[in-house]
């Protein structure tokens, strides 16, 4: 007779269980409106972060590529005029992009002849350095973008994980009041649900610090690489407007433009 009761009250016990699903979907499915929108809000975060980890490192790949092969046609003794008019219209990126502003700028500067005195060669330097600077800033904003997002999911993440996490078993809490039963089988699947907001936000989050920090030295890197390309190409008109002015004997008056006082060659 005892064991008959004691079978009834298990089957009674089974029969008022509810059944919870424990994968991700089903915890999805099973969380309150609000910790839904804060999963739905960390997977799109996530997805957003790894189409802008998978692009940049594309990106920055290319960038140090076709940034090695314009440098060895730029060091290949190849006149730079005609280097310019070459690559100018070929596929642009910002080494050719930077090297076409201090070109242009160069250009323009001799159009109505070569500097005679010394005041007017340093003021073409300083015009030529200074729209390179521009070119350098503003294809470095162009590259940098995305980052901010990664560092702002970086950052975040982990707390609006936190707020579903905390809502989630906050909500847990009033189901558990409500039925006044503080079994394992009641508690554990409302704390699952509100810890997998909290699993979501470090999912966004780590890859998103990791690749923010990466790409930002990356960035960095290819940054001094077109500030040094800049002086470099500084020193080169330099040493160019020195040799003429030598050649003409150190006389203060703008000269007459030739091919060869224009025409400038990496020494």
């Amino acid at each position: 007779m005892t064991q008959a009761v004691e079978r009834a009250v298990d089957a009674t016990a089974l029969a008022g269980t509810t059944v919870h699903d424990f994968t991700m979907w089903g915890m999805f499915m099973q969380a309150d409106l609000v910790v839904k929108a804060v999963m739905l809000a960390l997977i799109f975060a996530s997805v957003w972060s790894w189409a802008i980890i998978l692009e940049k490192r594309h990106t920055v790949k290319n960038l140090n590529r076709r940034a090695d092969r314009f440098e060895d046609a730029f060091w290949s003794g190849e006149p730079l005029d005609k280097l310019y008019q070459r690559v100018k219209k070929g596929k642009q990126d910002p080494v050719i992009r930077t090297f076409a502003a201090g070109m242009e700028e160069w250009q323009n500067g001799v159009a109505m002849g070569m500097p005679g005195k010394e005041s007017v060669a340093a003021s073409l330097r300083q015009r030529v350095e200074r729209a390179m600077s521009v070119a350098i800033n503003r294809e470095m904003n162009r590259l940098e973008r995305g980052m901010t997002f990664l560092a702002n999911v970086g950052s975040t993440a982990p707390f609006v994980g936190l707020f579903g996490t905390v809502w989630g078993i906050m909500h847990s809490f009033t189901a558990i009041a409500s039925s006044q039963n503080t079994s394992l089988a009641v508690v554990a699947p409302g704390i699952a649900e509100a810890l997998f907001a909290t699993a979501l936000g470090l999912v966004a989050a780590i890859p998103a610090v990791i690749a923010y920090n990466k790409f930002t030295n990356d960035l960095n890197r290819y940054a001094d690489r077109l500030d040094a390309f800049m002086s470099e190409f500084s020193a080169i008109l330099s040493r160019h407007l020195d040799s003429y002015e030598n050649s003409r004997g150190g006389v203060g008056s703008h000269g007459k433009k030739s091919d060869s006082d224009t025409e400038v060659k990496v020494a």
